[in-house]
C-alpha cells in the first residue's frame, strides 16, 4: 500500500505516476483473442463446442446442453429464500425506475426558415449481455445490463454466460426470471462474444453487447466494436473514498475493501486530511483482511494497489486530485458533499456523505453500477438506457423553405468541389 502526501516535495511526481499507472492484465491477449474471433466466425458452433469443452469443461451436445431454460431460471427463482426474493425484485424495481426515467424524448419542429427537423428515438433490435461466470457470478450485474435494455424496448434480449463443468450459479438463474430473459446460452470468454457479433448456425446475432468480463471479454468487445456497439472496454474495479476524520475508521476500511475483494487488480485510494485517522483506516483494513472470507484477493488488490493520500485542506485540494483520478466509484464521505459535488468533473458514479457506502449502489440505489474504469470517466459515463437506443434525424423542407436555405448550401457544395450536390439543390431551386 503506497502512503503520499501533499507535504512532500515529491509528491507531483508520486501523483502522476499513480494516475498514469495501468493495472490491466499485463499479459499479450490481443493475439490469443484475435484467433478465437477468427476461428469462431469460419466455425460457428463448431468453434464453441471445441472452446467450451477446453476452457469451461462442458460438453455442448444436444439442445438442453446449449440453453439454459426459462423454466430452470423460474424455478431457481422458486427455491430462494424469500429474503432474497425480496431483495431481487426491490433492486429491479428500482434500477426499472431510475432507467425509466432516461428514455429520451423524440423531437418534431418546424425551424423559422420554414424547415421541419426532428429525431426519432429507437431501441436496437437486438442485445446480447455478456454475464460472466466463476469468481464474477454476480446476480445484480444481469439486472444492471437487462433492466435498461428491457427499458429501451429490446425486443431480443440475449445472455451468454459460461457453465463450468455444467454449473450455474442459480442466484442468476433467478435474476434472469425477474428481469424475463428467456434465451440464455451456456457459452463465456471471447468466443460468447464472437458468436454474439457474427451469429452461428444457433444463434442469431445481435446489434449492442454490453456486460462486464475478464480480459479476454474486454478485449473481445474491443476488437468487435464496429461490428457491434458495445458499453465500454472496462477494466480493473476502483473506489475513490474522500473521507475526514470526523468518520468511523471501520466504515471506511470496510469502503475501501468493498472493491479491493472484486480482484486482486482492483485499487482503493483514500484521500483525507487527517493523517492520525489515515494510521487508524489502514490499522481497521488490517483487522477486516483477517475476517474476509475474500480476504486473499482484497490483500493482493490493497498490498499492490491500495493508496493513501494526506492533503493539507480537503476542501481545496480534493477536487483537482479526484478529477486528474477519474475514479469509477467516487465516495464524499465530508462534512458538505453537495459543496464539492460541482467541483467533480470526472467519475463513474458519486455517492454522497457518510450514509452513502458505494455499496448501496452496487445493488439497490438504482443508478447502473456498469461503469467506466481506468480514467475513462474523463469521455465516457456508465450504462443506460441510450446504450440500447439510436437516434435517426429527420428533415422536411417545402418550395419555400429550399428557397430560403438551399443557395448556401449550393455555395458550400461548389466550394468542397462536389458539383453533383450543387446540382441536386440547383435543379429544385429552378
Amino acid at each position: 500500500m503506497k502512503k503520499l502526501s501533499t507535504f512532500d516535495p515529491d509528491f507531483e511526481q508520486r501523483f502522476a505516476r499513480l494516475v498514469d499507472a495501468r493495472r490491466e492484465a499485463d499479459n499479450d491477449v490481443t493475439g490469443v483473442v484475435q484467433d478465437i474471433l477468427r476461428t469462431v466466425r469460419t466455425g460457428g458452433d463448431d468453434a464453441l463446442v471445441q472452446y467450451t469443452q477446453r476452457f469451461d469443461d462442458y460438453a455442448l451436445i444436444d439442445d438442453a446442453d446449449w440453453i439454459i431454460t426459462a423454466d430452470r431460471c423460474a424455478e431457481a427463482y422458486k427455491q430462494l429464500v424469500p429474503e432474497l426474493r425480496d431483495a431481487l425484485e426491490l433492486a429491479a424495481a428500482r434500477i426499472r425506475a431510475y432507467h425509466e426515467a432516461q428514455l429520451p424524448q423524440n423531437r418534431d419542429y418546424t425551424d423559422d426558415a420554414g424547415v421541419r427537423l426532428g429525431a426519432i428515438w429507437r431501441p436496437v433490435d437486438a442485445a446480447g449481455l455478456y454475464v460472466p461466470g466463476g469468481r464474477a457470478a454476480y446476480p445484480s450485474s444481469l439486472l444492471m445490463n437487462a433492466i435498461p435494455a428491457r427499458v429501451a424496448g429490446v425486443e431480443r434480449i440475449v445472455v451468454v454466460t459460461p457453465t463450468p463443468k455444467g454449473n450455474s450459479n442459480p442466484l442468476v438463474l433467478a435474476a434472469a426470471h425477474v428481469a424475463g430473459i428467456d434465451e440464455i446460452w451456456r457459452i463465456g470468454g471471447a468466443q460468447a462474444v464472437a458468436a454474439l457479433a457474427y451469429g452461428t448456425k444457433r444463434i442469431k446475432p445481435v446489434d449492442v453487447i454490453t456486460g462486464p468480463g475478464n480480459a479476454y471479454v474486454a478485449e473481445a468487445k474491443r476488437q468487435l466494436y464496429g461490428v457491434v456497439g458495445i458499453d465500454m472496454v472496462a477494466g480493473p474495479s476502483e473506489i475513490l473514498v474522500v473521507a475526514d476524520g470526523k468518520n468511523d475508521p471501520d466504515w471506511i476500511a470496510a469502503d475501501l475493501l468493498s472493491q479491493a475483494e472484486h480482484d486482486p487488480t482492483s485499487q482503493s485510494i483514500l484521500i483525507t486530511d487527517d493523517a492520525g485517522f489515515a494510521a487508524q483506516v489502514e490499522d481497521c483494513v488490517d483487522v477486516q483482511l483477517s475476517m474476509l472470507a475474500t480476504g486473499k484477493t482484497a490483500r493482493t488488490s490493497w498490498d499492490d494497489h491500495g493508496v493513501i493520500i494526506v492533503v493539507n485542506d480537503i476542501e481545496s485540494e480534493a477536487p483537482a486530485l479526484i478529477n486528474r483520478l477519474a475514479a469509477e466509484h467516487l465516495e464524499l464521505a465530508i462534512d458538505n458533499p453537495e459543496a464539492m459535488l460541482p467541483k467533480v468533473r470526472h467519475a463513474g458514479s458519486v455517492f454522497l456523505g457518510r450514509m452513502t457506502p458505494e455499496a448501496v449502489g452496487d445493488y439497490v440505489a438504482g443508478p447502473n453500477h456498469v461503469l467506466p474504469t481506468g480514467r475513462r470517466a474523463r469521455f465516457s459515463s456508465g450504462l443506460s438506457v441510450l446504450d440500447f437506443m439510436k437516434r435517426t434525424s429527420f428533415i422536411g423542407l417545402d418550395e419555400a423553405a429550399l428557397g430560403r436555405i438551399g443557395p448556401a448550401a449550393v455555395s458550400l457544395a461548389h466550394a468542397e468541389g462536389l458539383p453533383a450536390h450543387a446540382k441536386s439543390v440547383e435543379l429544385r431551386l429552378k
